[in-house]
C-alpha cells in the first residue's frame, strides 16, 4: 500500500485496506488503564474548553453538561499523554508537513500512534488520544483565558507565549477565523461523542454475550474502524488547531470527518442499543430462571412463566372458555402441556385417558401453554379448532388464556421453556408438584410408551415397568393387544420389513406356534405370541418405538449395565425401521435376540430349539448353536455386504451410545442426517382448499 498512498485520499481505502493496517499494530491487551476514569477526565475537560471557545465566539454562555466526578485516586498515565501529543504536533523533519499530502500526513500519525499504543485495548486507545488532545486543548484554553485577566503574571504571560497561544482567543483573531473555530469545535464535541459511544459499547458488550452468538460479531472489526476514524479525526483537530494557534491562511479541511463520524455515531447507537436490549433480555430471563428454580409454589412459578406482567386472568377454562385465576391450581399436582397448534389425535386421546386416571384424585390440573412465537394467518382458526377437539373429548383442561391476541408468552419465558425444559417444537408435558418442583421434564414419552402405568411419570416407577415387564412389550402393545411380560416368561416373536417376505415368515412361523398343530407347543407349554409389523401398523409401531427410546435416553439416573444393554437393544430395533429385507426379534422375558436380513431359516433353530425349551432359552440355544455347521451357515446366510444403517430420534443434550453392527459386530460410524417434509407448506396449502 506504500505505492498507492500517494495517489489515493485517506477516504478511498477501503476497510480491508485499512483493518490490514491497524491489525499489524496491535499486539494484545496487555496494558493496564482505568479507562473509565481518564475518559470522564477528558469529557469534562474539552466540556469546559469548548464551552469557553462557544462563549468567546459569543454563541452560548450556557454551563456545560453535568460532569461526573472524578475518582480521588485516578493517576493518569501522564507520560502516554505526552508521547502521543508529541507524535501529533511534531513534524520528523521540516519539510514533512509541507511537502506530504495532509491527509497521508494524518494516515501516518494515526498509524504512529496505534503502533505507540500497541498493547492497549481498543476503547482504550481511542479514550488515550482524546485525553492527550483534551490535555492539550484545555492547557490553551486556560492560557488564552488568564491574556485577559489583570491578575496575570511573567510567568504566564511566557507560558503563553511559549505555546503560541496568545492569538487563540484574541477577539480580533477569533473574528477572522470564527468559522473555523465554529468547526473545530463541532467536530470535537463529534468525535467525544463518538468516543464515548465505543467507551460505552465495549462496556455492554463485556456485559454477557455467551449465551447469544450473533453479538460478538457485532463488533467485530467495526470497533477497529471506528477507533482508527476517531484517531485520525483527533489528529486532523491537532493539525488545525496548529494551523489556526500559528495564524496560517492554509487549514485542514475538517467536513469530511465531521460526516464520517456522524455515520460512526448513528451506527454505534444502534449497537449500543442492541447491547441494552440483549442486556434488559438477559436480566429478565436471569429473573426469570431463580423465580422458577426457587418456588415452592405452583402458582408462583406458573405465574411468573405465563404472565409476569399482566393483570388479565392468566388463565382459561378450557370447556367454559371463561377467564379463570391462577389460584385454581394451587396446591395441585400440574401436567404442563407445551406445544403449538399441531396436537395429533392420539395424543389428545392419550391425555383424555391420563385425565380420567387423574380425575379420581382431584390433586391434579392440566394446563395447557401454546408455545407461538410467530404469527401466521390461519392461526386463530387452528386455535379454535384445536380447543373444539379438547371440548369434544371432554378433557377440562386450563389454557393460557382462550384468545390469540393474549396467549404469546414472553421472550424469556420461551427462552426458558427452550434452554431448561429442551423444548424442540414437539408437544411435551412437564410434570409438576404443588410445590413447583419439576418431576419429569418431559412425561410425553412416557406416556405414549407406557400410557398411565408410568404414572406418577419418574424414573424410578420406569424402571419398575421394564424391570416387571420388558421393554419389548411396550413396543408391541402398540400394535396387538396387550403382550406377555417377563413374569408370565411367555415368548414374543417380532419381525418385519418386505411385506412379501413377512407374509411367507409369518405362515410358516404360525405352523410352528400352534398348539393344535405342533406336538412340542403343546407337551411343553410353550406360548409364542407373533407380531408382525406390516403397512398397517408400520408408523404406530415405530412412533412407539422412538417414544421408548427418548423416555430412556432422557434418564440421567438409574443408570447401570442393566439400563445399557436395554438402551441398545432399543437403538439396535430402530435400526430396522427402514430396512427393506425381513427382520425378527424374539424374546424370552428379558432375553433378546434380534436378527437382521433373517429368513425362514431362523425358524429352522427354532424348530430345534422347542424341544430344549425348558432347559435353556432360544438366546443361549442360538449362541451355543453358532459353533455348529447349522449355526455357521445361518450366520453366514444372514450376513450382507450392503451397509447398514440406522435413524436415531434426535433428543436435547443426549448423544446415543456408540453401536456395534448386528451383522459384522464393528462400531458404526456416526453421522448427522437433517430432514424436512415440508409440514409448514403442506398445513398453509390445506388452509386455502375451500
Amino acid at each position: 500500500m506504500a505505492n498507492e498512498k500517494s495517489n489515493k485520499c485517506l477516504f478511498d481505502f477501503t476497510e480491508h485496506e485499512i483493518l490490514s493496517q491497524i491489525y499489524a499494530t496491535h499486539v494484545y491487551d496487555k496494558e493496564k488503564l482505568d479507562v473509565a476514569s481518564l475518559f470522564t477526565m477528558a469529557k469534562n475537560t474539552l466540556n469546559r474548553a469548548t464551552c469557553a471557545v462557544d462563549k468567546a465566539l459569543s454563541m452560548g454562555t450556557s454551563a456545560p453538561m453535568d460532569e461526573k466526578i472524578l475518582d480521588a485516586s485516578f493517576s493518569p498515565p501522564l507520560c502516554t499523554l505526552k508521547l502521543i501529543s508529541y507524535e501529533m504536533q511534531c513534524c520528523k523533519s521540516n519539510t514533512q508537513c509541507e511537502e506530504n499530502d495532509p491527509m497521508i500526513h494524518i494516515q501516518n500519525k494515526a498509524l504512529s500512534i496505534l503502533k505507540m499504543l500497541s498493547g492497549y485495548s481498543w476503547d482504550a486507545k481511542a479514550v488515550l488520544t482524546l485525553a492527550s488532545f483534551a490535555l492539550d486543548y484545555g492547557e490553551s484554553c486556560v492560557l488564552a483565558q488568564n491574556q485577559s485577566s489583570q491578575s496575570e503574571d511573567d510567568l504566564a504571560k511566557s507560558v503563553r507565549t511559549l505555546k503560541q497561544t496568545p492569538v487563540l482567543l484574541n477577539a480580533t483573531q477569533l473574528q477572522k477565523h470564527k468559522q473555523d473555530f465554529v468547526d473545530l469545535n463541532k467536530v470535537i464535541k463529534e468525535t467525544l461523542e463518538v468516543t464515548q459511544c465505543i467507551f460505552e459499547l465495549v462496556k455492554q458488550s463485556n456485559y454477557d454475550t455467551n449465551d447469544v452468538a450473533d453479538l460478538e460479531t457485532v463488533l467485530m472489526g467495526h470497533i477497529e474502524m471506528d477507533v482508527y476514524w476517531a484517531i485520525v479525526t483527533i489528529v486532523a483537530i491537532t493539525t488545525q488547531l496548529s494551523c489556526l494557534i500559528r495564524d496560517e491562511s492554509k487549514k485542514q479541511e475538517l467536513n469530511h470527518f465531521a460526516d464520517k463520524l456522524k455515520v460512526i455515531k448513528i451506527k454505534l447507537y444502534e449497537q449500543i442499543g442492541i447491547y441494552k436490549v440483549h442486556k434488559e433480555k438477559t436480566e429478565a430471563y436471569s429473573k426469570l430462571v431463580k423465580v422458577i428454580q426457587t418456588s415452592t409454589e405452583i402458582t408462583v412459578l406458573l405465574k411468573e412463566l405465563i404472565n409476569p406482567r399482566s393483570n388479565i386472568p392468566p388463565l382459561t377454562d378450557g370447556s367454559t372458555s371463561k377467564p379463570v385465576d391462577i389460584d385454581v391450581v394451587k396446591e395441585k399436582n400440574v401436567l404442563l402441556l407445551i406445544s403449538d397448534l399441531n396436537i395429533s389425535n392420539e395424543d389428545i386421546a392419550l391425555l383424555k385417558i391420563i385425565y380420567n386416571e387423574l380425575k379420581k384424585e382431584e390433586r391434579h390440573k392440566i394446563v395447557w401453554i401454546p408455545f407461538l412465537e410467530k404469527r401466521t394467518d390461519n392461526q386463530e382458526k387452528e386455535y379454535k379448532s384445536l380447543q373444539s377437539k379438547i371440548v369434544e373429548c371432554q378433557i377440562p383442561w386450563y389454557i393460557h388464556n382462550s384468545t390469540m391476541a393474549h396467549c404469546k408468552l414472553s421472550e424469556e419465558s420461551c427462552r426458558f421453556i427452550r434452554e431448561q425444559w429442551h423444548y424442540k417444537d414437539k408437544p411435551s408435558i412437564v410434570v409438576l408438584n404443588s410445590q413447583a418442583q419439576v418431576k419429569c421434564q418431559n412425561a410425553i414419552h412416557m406416556i405414549r410408551a407406557y400410557g398411565f402405568g408410568a404414572y406418577p411419570f419418574t424414573s424410578a416407577v420406569e424402571e419398575n415397568l421394564l424391570r416387571e415387564e420388558g421393554w419389548i412389550v411396550f413396543t408391541t402393545n402398540h400394535v396387538t393387544q396387550r403382550a406377555c411380560g417377563i413374569k408370565e416368561k411367555k415368548h414374543i416373536l417380532l419381525f418385519g420389513g418386505d411385506e412379501k417376505d413377512v407374509q411367507k415368515f409369518e405362515k410358516k412361523a404360525k405352523t410352528l406356534v400352534t398348539v393344535s398343530t405342533d406336538k412340542l407347543i403343546k407337551e411343553k407349554d410353550i406360548s409364542v405370541q407373533l407380531v408382525p409389523i406390516g403397512k398397517d401398523n408400520f408408523e404406530h409401531f415405530w412412533s412407539g418405538v422412538e417414544s421408548l427410546f427418548i423416555s430412556q435416553a432422557q434418564r440421567r439416573t438409574l443408570i447401570d449395565n442393566e439400563w445399557t444393554i436395554r438402551r441398545k437393544e432399543i437403538q439396535n430395533l430402530l435400526s430396522f425401521k427402514n430396512e427393506s429385507t425381513t427382520w425378527a426379534v424374539f424374546s424370552t422375558g428379558p432375553s433378546v435376540v434380534m436378527f437382521p436380513g433373517i429368513n425362514t431359516v431362523i425358524l429352522d433353530v427354532f424348530s430345534e430349539w422347542k424341544g430344549k425349551a425348558l432347559k435353556m432359552t432360544f438366546k443361549e440355544y442360538l449362541e451355543a448353536s453358532i459353533g455348529t455347521s447349522q449355526g455357521q451357515d445361518f450366520m453366514e446366510t444372514e450376513i450382507r455386504f450392503n451397509c447398514c444403517h440406522m435413524e436415531i430420534p434426535f433428543t436435547p443434550g443426549i448423544t446415543p451410545e456408540p453401536m456395534t453392527c448386528l451383522q459384522c459386530k464393528a462400531i458404526m460410524e456416526t453421522y448427522i442426517k437433517f430432514n424436512c417434509c415440508h409440514k409448514a407448506l403442506k398445513d398453509a396449502a390445506a388452509n386455502k382448499r375451500p
